[in-house]
């Protein structure tokens, strides 16, 4: 029963530092800065083998036309063994992959991970029990949490 408990308390504990702030976004809190959380996003990337396409920085992209912007960074990354039997299931879902971690810093100064629910992109191509969805939540669930932890 204690085992029972202590897994509930786990569980609670990881919804609170979630935030679904749209439809199919995943967000989490990091204790990190926007830059250390990215390094350990893309530590996990490379233990998960999965390879990064593009390392977007929009604050940059501000900058470069005299504009602000909190840092926001854009990971995109993927790896075939998954993506293809997604698009297997609804080809239209190449829209949504490679796949994508968003690391802003809101104006609290709180960072974030962002990503989108593998099983609302399955949803919003109709593909909602293509037998893929469920691997590649574990595997943004997985990232997420090891970029965040403390």
């Amino acid at each position: 029963m204690n085992l029972i408990k202590s897994l509930s308390t786990v569980a609670l504990l990881a919804l609170a530092s979630v935030s679904y702030a749209a439809d199919g976004l995943t967000a989490l809190k990091s204790p990190h800065s926007v830059d250390e959380t990215l390094q350990r996003i893309e530590q996990s990337l490379a233990k998960r083998e999965l390879k990064v396409f593009a390392n977007i920085d929009h604050s940059a992209g501000a900058k470069s036309i005299g504009q602000t912007l909190r840092p926001t960074r854009l990971l995109i990354f993927g790896n075939p063994k998954g993506g293809t039997p997604l698009m297997q299931c609804a080809q239209t879902s190449g829209i949504d992959l490679p796949l994508k971690m968003l690391v802003w810093e809101d104006e609290a100064k709180q960072v974030w991970v962002g990503y989108n629910d593998p099983a609302y992109i399955g949803k919003r191509h109709d593909a909602g029990d293509c037998a893929v969805i469920p691997k590649l939540e574990k595997a943004l669930q997985g990232i997420a949490a090891e970029a965040t932890a403390s």
